[in-house]
């Protein structure tokens, strides 16, 4: 934790401060384990998130992108106030839950897909982004 601080103290990093404050939130959800997911890389410029959201319908979630923070977020109505049922064993998690990811910059949510109990949400990197731009130096 202590080189993380250093390293991000450099006077050549300058305004990382928000990024530091990005990895320590997910440094922290991932530790949470609930509901168990998936990264993949899909090609060059795109990443699919899956997530094992067994139980829950469209109506039960909700997924928001607040500045670079992509959150997942399952609520599920008590159905055992509705139905109460007697399980002799109850091993499908149906609580709810919050999941955050960090996206890099100039990665873009395209969409998100419901089947068979995984949600899958897309996002790819636009390819007319420039890897390298002049600045203009301007006089006074």
């Amino acid at each position: 934790m202590t080189t993380r601080t250093i390293l991000f103290d450099s006077p050549f990093l300058l305004g990382f401060d928000h990024t530091r404050a990005l990895i320590d939130r997910a440094q922290r959800a991932a530790a949470d384990s609930y509901p168990p997911y998936n990264v993949e890389q899909r090609g060059e410029q795109a990443v699919r998130i899956t997530l094992a959201v067994a139980g829950f319908g469209p109506d039960d979630l909700a997924i928001t992108l607040e500045g670079r923070q992509l959150t997942i977020a399952g609520k599920r109505e008590d159905a055992a106030a509705k139905d109460p049922q007697a399980f002799l064993h109850r091993g499908i998690a149906g609580r709810g839950f919050v999941r955050s990811f960090v996206l890099a910059d100039g990665l873009e949510v395209d969409e998100a897909k419901l089947e068979h109990g995984l949600l899958h949400v897309d996002m790819s990197r636009p390819e007319d982004l420039p890897v390298l731009r002049r600045i203009p130096i301007t006089t006074g």
